[in-house]
Order: C-alpha cells, then sequence, then structure tokens
C-alpha cells in the first residue's frame, strides 16, 4: 500500500455518521472517496461536497451521495490533498486545477484534514510550481503583470490547448523555488487585476495525516483560530 493510499484511508476514522463532507480533488483524495464509498456500500449514512468535477465522477461511480455546495450551510470535514505542506500548516494547492473551488469549499468547512505522502512536507514552499486561476478575458496581460512582479509564470496547457479550470478559467504556474512568506505572497497576487484565487492555502488545515512508509504521522495544527 502506497503512503498516499495509508494516509488517506486513516482518515476515514474522522468521519461520523450523517457529516456533511468536502470531497478533495488529486490522487491521494482519491484515495479517500474510494474508501468512503466502500464504507457508504456497508451502511455509513453522509452527504459530499465535491470539489471538482472529478472528484465528482468518483463520488458518483462509487455511489457516495453529493449534494450541490448552496443546499448547505455548512460542512462538517473537508478531506484533501495538498502539494507542499510546511511546518506553519501552509500549503501548495492547485496541480489539479480545482485550488478555486477547493477554497471556497474549505471557507465553510468546521474542520480540514489534509492527506498526504511524506514527500509532500517541506521546510519552505516554493518548489512546487504555485497555480494562480485568471481570466480568460485578458489573461495575457494578466500574466505580463505577474511576469512583471517577478513571479516567472507560464500558463498550464494540457494536450496542446490551454488548460481549463473547472470554472473555465485559466491557471498561471509560478515558478518561484522559495516563498518566504506566504501570507504576504499571497496578498501580492491578489490585487493584481485579472487573478482571481491562488493556491496558497495559509494555515489551513486542522490535521495533516502524513503516510511514511508503512506507518502514520498526524500533525495538529493547535494554531488556528477555530
Amino acid at each position: 500500500m502506497s503512503e498516499k493510499q495509508i494516509a488517506a484511508e486513516k482518515a476515514i476514522e474522522f468521519v461520523n455518521n450523517g457529516m456533511i463532507l468536502g470531497l478533495g480533488s488529486g490522487s491521494t483524495a482519491a484515495f479517500f472517496i474510494k474508501k468512503l464509498g466502500e464504507q457508504v456500500k456497508r451502511g455509513l449514512k453522509i452527504t459530499g461536497v465535491s470539489t471538482s468535477n472529478a472528484a465528482t465522477n468518483l463520488a458518483l461511480s462509487n455511489n457516495i451521495p453529493l449534494v450541490s455546495i448552496e443546499e448547505v450551510s455548512e460542512i462538517d470535514l473537508t478531506v484533501d490533498g495538498a502539494d507542499e505542506v510546511d511546518p506553519e500548516f501552509n500549503g501548495i494547492k492547485g496541480g489539479g486545477g480545482a485550488l478555486l473551488y477547493e477554497k471556497i469549499i474549505a471557507s465553510i468547512s468546521k474542520e480540514i484534514i489534509w492527506v498526504v505522502d511524506s514527500t509532500k512536507l517541506v521546510k519552505r514552499l516554493g518548489k512546487f510550481p504555485l497555480p494562480v486561476e485568471i481570466v480568460t478575458f485578458g489573461h495575457t496581460h494578466t500574466l505580463k503583470r505577474l511576469k512583471d512582479a517577478g513571479y516567472n509564470p507560464s500558463l498550464r496547457v494540457r494536450n496542446g490547448e490551454l488548460f481549463p479550470s473547472d470554472g473555465n478559467n485559466f491557471i498561471a504556474d509560478l515558478e518561484l523555488k522559495v516563498i518566504d512568506n506566504p501570507v504576504e505572497l499571497e496578498k501580492k497576487l491578489k490585487i493584481l487585476r485579472g487573478v482571481i484565487e491562488t493556491g496558497l492555502f495559509v494555515n489551513a488545515p486542522d490535521k495533516v495525516i502524513i503516510g511514511e512508509n508503512n506507518t502514520i504521522k498526524i500533525l495538529e495544527n493547535k494554531g488556528k483560530n477555530k
């Protein structure tokens, strides 16, 4: 069993009957969704709210009942992956392009658990390119603003075409190498015209479950404001 799968399946232990669950995106979160489907088949009663089209399709294929975000006032628990996590519980997410929807889901979640393998833990964020979701209209100008600010952006391309997010926006990946101050960088990026959202998740998870070899490590974010 991979580290991703070990971490993801451990998160099932934090799911209680009757919960509204935020279902994250990406390869690690996919293991959680599949395991959740097994528990639903055994009688677990939950309702899912998906963060992406891919997560929706996977949940439905595993017979997990879903509702739209418009149908809930809050989410009890969201389980999601991350591309990088630092010691201050900051992270980079959005490698799959679902960062905007993931942030909206996170904003109404009472608790957030990230599930990751050991390679995702870093001392400082930035080696993984930082995704930034930008408006398609005038995207060349937004890209220029990002370039002029020194963020070394490139538009994400898949199969020879510009990659569309689930919200039909574009993704600019920033090659930053090191992010010294995630809070300040988030602020600077968000005031640039054309930027919708960033893949910086500052002090976001309540817990991080890490698969490490064949063991589990759980980090508790005691500094997070409830």
